[in-house]
């Protein structure tokens, strides 16, 4: 029976409940140590029923072990890690130590993860419950919490317990959370009543006082009243006390083999027993320790009653014991666990050892194959602890580093960075050192001084000219960030004379200083750029052997360097070679599982979907990229990705989840959040007619060192400033418009530009007439020149040849679902003397009828893919996948796979438009 906790069994009993209807929910319960949270992880088995539970701990001394929870929770059912998806196969198979080991994407195990357990779930409903959670090595919990974040329609109950004291780094952020408290006073009193009936009065008291409502200092405290009255203390300190005491009672042999279990991370018998047995223990001994309540012998495995009960065992056993029980199971442990008895002679080296410092780099380099990137940078550290020779020990501080940002540990990063280069060291280790000194600066906001660190040692001597030209791209890009345009004039002096041979940085800061004044060399600069990063290139980079260097986190320049390309394509205006770069890029990823980087190449395709007017495909790709930026953490992906759904809202006139997205944007980043999410904003209360609003946005969308980010709203300014009758404010930035145009080569600018002048001009119809000639590519480009034409000519009392630009108008609008400018057109075109009735939603359009993932969903379905495939192509499990489809057949008026394969699943953005075929990048 669970005293007092009738809300938290509540919510308990609601999770297993949903995942027995087949929905599946994650929960994560946090506590001090001993409040209750594995008794409600037992509720939960209880209430269960026939439900198949799997079951796993962390262990304080598996911490540094890569997927060992992982292996400890999925040990029973390795055997369908074969049937798997082939990729997902490999990477867990990798990771769990089963299979050769390869540098995969740990997201790419996270799904794996999600697919067997909805395998498991096949049958019925599945229980998965981590206790203490906190010790879970980083590469299990950073997998679990990815498939637990894109849990959906499996029927699975996930639930994490979590002792919230500590400092484990243990992120559970957008799940949701059940703290527990102590009991209330009168249902500690009936537990301490029931547990211990015949104490004092004054004792009952002190031990209701101390225990704080902890049900396990209420059960616990009163077995260990040796001397009266416990003294004063929490329930924490209380618990240990008792514990250590009982253990005290127990004869040597047994205490010595609890130390061994203590010590051991396997809750193997046989490595317990052994090692133990080394020290003088038997196989009696086990059953003093489980008749003192301190042991647990269950499903072949040996455990202690309780994560507290290890702890008091380990930290009251004299230091010299401790190290025997090491020695012990690292002589016991074989080759097959060469990782754990690394660890174990670690424990026992308290001076350099080459010897076990090579173990660790060996273990180190395992846990690189197997993606456990905190692994491997405690293996590299400690490796480093051991060495005597100062240039290695600086080399493996480094790999340490470079592995602690892969892990997302960046504070670590750059003082293991700093430490390595302490004592002096070569060129190329300390530009090492100074890309994760400049990565952890720009993951703390601070992209001036990353620039500053890049530029330094990008013109150290003695780099090679490739290292040192990533290195000042590095720098060059983190000034456009800062919005510093002297830093990036400053760095392109430096390399004009120290670095000539950069040639990809130097190209990037002379299309920055160009968009900031000679806008001829700045497009010339940029056409250099994509020359250099052509579509066979970005093959090379994207295919194996080169994958890991895409799939890192920050602290691979790669990532960032081929996430940018797709981005000078777009301030080229060439929408046509953007798209099929961000859609080679794309498929790269899915065909390859490369998770970590997709957000970012969803960013770039959903981006020239919108500027095409594919809003439905750009709104499924951009919703799909930023819920994968947050299930990997990746902070600037989930910016850029927020800021361009804060377009699209703005498009659609929805202006409450428009300033949401906003906000956000520049709540997480003030600097570049503001920058990016200026467009939106400019966007939304042009829509709205609120043109002073735009023209608040006019110094940042102006800013000479913002234009690569800002360059299409300025057209947004222009009006506003017309439509205030201040032309003249307007005028230098339509003159760079039109210069950035005529440089483009883009039909489509040059029609903006001419449409820009036109609202500026006291004779506009010339302008108009050469836009429409134009015509464009972008059909809200198209569609808004149309209006402002059809207006101005209306104003001019000539309805009849307005009437014609103000139907093309609304058409283009409505396709594209921009409700506010549909409303100006449809206003427009009443004043010109003809009515349109508010759209309805289409019926004919199918796209129309289902939302972004059930539109992915529907098509790759009806191109014959398996709901296996589809997960695989989307990162969600097949059983989600059936959920969509389920959701979609009714709504598309079908019930098979080879009825929707005769749908037409395309959406175009409507009459007028540029005639698009049906875009690259729609799944």
């Amino acid at each position: 029976m669970l005293w007092g906790r009738q809300r938290e069994t509540a919510v308990i009993e609601r999770v297993v409940a949903a995942a027995r209807a087949g929905r599946s929910e994650a929960l994560v319960l946090r506590g001090e140590p001993g409040i209750g949270k594995s008794a409600l992880l037992r509720h939960a088995v209880d209430v269960a029923g026939g439900a198949r539970v799997l079951r796993g701990t962390g262990v304080e001394s598996e911490s540094e072990l890569p997927f060992a929870g992982l292996h400890l929770l999925l040990h029973p059912h390795l055997g369908r890690v074969d049937a798997l998806p082939e990729r997902q196969a490999a990477a867990l198979g990798a990771a769990l130590g089963v299979a050769p080991g390869a540098d995969g994407d740990r997201f790419l195990v996270g799904l794996a993860v999600l697919t067997l357990l909805a395998d498991l779930a096949e049958g019925g409903p599945l229980l998965c419950l981590i206790d203490d959670a906190h010790w879970l090595d980083h590469a299990s919990a950073e997998v679990l919490l990815f498939a637990a974040r894109r849990l959906h329609a499996e029927g699975i109950a996930m639930i994490f317990a979590v002792r919230d004291e500590q400092p484990s780094g243990f992120s559970a952020s957008g799940l949701p959370e059940l703290t527990l408290d102590g009991l209330d006073p009168d249902a500690a009193a009936s537990l301490l009543a029931e547990r211990a009936a015949g104490l004092a009065p004054q004792v009952r008291t002190q031990i209701l006082d101390e225990a704080g409502g902890n049900p396990l200092a209420l059960l616990e405290l009163p077995v260990d009243l040796h001397d009266g009255p416990p003294p004063a203390g929490g329930p924490g300190d209380g618990l240990r006390r008792a514990f250590v005491h009982r253990i005290a009672d127990l004869p040597a042999a047994t205490r010595r083999l609890l130390v061994v279990a203590a010590a051991d991370d396997t809750a193997d018998p046989a490595v317990v027993f052994g090692a133990a047995a080394r020290l003088g223990a038997s196989l009696t001994d086990v059953a003093a320790g489980e008749q003192a309540s301190l042991l647990l012998f269950a499903d072949g495995r040996l455990t202690f009653r309780h994560p507290l009960v290890r702890a008091a065992v380990y930290q009251s056993t004299p230091l010299a014991l401790r190290l025997e029980a090491h020695r012990a199971l690292a002589e016991t442990l074989g080759p097959a666990d060469a990782d754990r008895r690394a660890w174990h002679l670690a424990a026992i080296t308290s001076g350099p050892d080459e010897q076990v410092a090579a173990l660790l780099e060996d273990s180190a380099e395992r846990a690189r194959a197997r993606g456990g990137y905190a692994a491997m940078a405690a293996a590299y550290e400690r490796a480093a602890a051991l060495s005597e020779d100062r240039d290695r020990r600086g080399q493996l501080l480094l790999a340490a580093a470079e592995a602690a940002v892969d892990a997302g540990r960046l504070d670590h990063a750059g003082a293991l960075a700093a430490r390595a280069t302490e004592s002096g060291a070569g060129p190329v280790m300390l530009a090492r050192a100074a890309s994760i000194r400049a990565t952890v600066a720009d993951e703390h906001h601070r992209p001036a001084s990353a620039q500053r660190i890049l530029t330094s040692a990008g013109l150290a001597a003695g780099l090679d000219a490739e290292l040192a030209d990533s290195l000042l791209f590095r720098a060059v890009d983190s000034a456009i960030v800062a919005g510093d345009l002297p830093a990036i004039r400053e760095t392109a002096d430096q390399m004009a004379h120290r670095a000539p041979h950069a040639r990809r940085a130097s190209a990037l800061a002379r299309m920055a200083i160009g968009f900031g004044g000679d806008i001829a060399d700045g497009v010339r600069a940029l056409r250099e750029l994509t020359g250099l990063a052509d579509s066979p290139t970005l093959r090379e980079l994207t295919g194996s052997p080169h994958l890991k260097e895409l799939t890192g986190l920050a602290g691979s320049p790669h990532l960032r360097e081929t996430a940018l390309v797709p981005s000078w394509y777009w301030a080229l205006g060439d929408d046509a070679g953007g798209l099929r770069l961000a859609d080679e890029l794309v498929r790269a990823c899915r065909e390859q599982g490369a998770i970590g980087v997709l957000p970012l190449a969803l960013c770039a395709l959903s981006r020239f979907q919108i500027l095409l007017g594919h809003r439905h495909d750009a709104l499924a790709n951009a919703e799909e990229g930023l819920r994968i930026a947050r299930d990997t953490g990746h902070r600037m992906s989930e910016i850029y990705l927020a800021s361009l759904l804060a377009d699209l809202a703005a498009l659609q006139g929805d202006e409450e989840r428009c300033r949401a997205l906003i906000e956000d944007c520049r709540a997480q980043r003030p600097g570049l959040g503001t920058v990016l999410s200026s467009g939106a904003s400019s966007l939304l209360a042009l829509g709205l007619g609120r043109y002073e609003d735009v023209l608040a946005e006019q110094q940042v969308i102006e800013d000479p060192a913002h234009l690569p980010f800002t360059l299409f709203a300025l057209p947004d300014v222009i009006e506003a400033a017309a439509r205030t009758g201040r032309p003249e404010q307007a005028a230098a930035a339509c003159d760079w418009y039109t210069r950035w145009a005529a440089h483009s080569g883009n039909t489509w600018a040059a029609a903006v530009a001419a449409r820009c002048r036109a609202l500026l001009s006291d004779h506009p119809e010339s302008h108009y007439a050469e836009a429409v000639e134009h015509g464009a590519s972008r059909p809200l480009e198209e569609a808004r020149t149309r209006l402002l034409y059809g207006e101005w000519l209306r104003r001019e009392r000539r309805r009849a040849d307005a009437r014609p630009h103000l139907r093309t108008a609304l058409a283009i609008f409505e396709g594209l679902g921009a409700a506010l400018f549909a409303e100006r057109a449809r206003t427009e075109l009443r004043a010109a003397g003809e009515s349109r009735p508010a759209r309805q939603d289409d019926a004919t359009d199918l796209v129309e009828r289902l939302t972004p993932q059930e539109l992915q969903v529907a098509r790759l379905a009806a191109d014959g893919l398996s709901n296996r495939a589809i997960g695989a192509r989307l990162f969600l499990s097949p059983r989600t996948v059936g959920y969509h489809l389920s959701n979609a057949y009714p709504k598309l008026g079908v019930s098979s796979r080879t009825e929707l394969a005769g749908l037409d699943l395309t959406h175009r953005p409507g009459p007028g438009a540029a005639d698009q075929p049906r875009p690259p990048g729609t799944p």
